[in-house]
């Protein structure tokens, strides 16, 4: 039977962590900065299209993107 009144009933309270996410993330976290020791020779082993296709992956996260801005000249008379 669906709850129609809106009103939650059980399950976490807003605004209370999910554990299982927080402990995925200390995992992911853990394991990126032990790689991060051996990306150079990682990256050495790939071919140059490897390489390349991995390095443009990875740019988003290291530079900002860019956005196109254009103008418009108003002619004042």
């Amino acid at each position: 039977m669906s709850n129609a009144t809106g009103i939650k009933h059980g399950g976490r309270q807003k605004g209370t962590p999910n554990r299982l996410t927080k402990e995925l993330r200390l995992i992911l976290k853990d394991i990126i900065f032990r790689e991060i020791k051996n990306i150079e020779d990682n990256l050495d082993q790939l071919n140059p299209k490897e390489r390349l296709e991995l390095l443009v992956k990875l740019m988003p996260f290291v530079l900002p993107k860019t956005i196109n801005i254009s103008h418009t000249a108003l002619l004042v008379e």
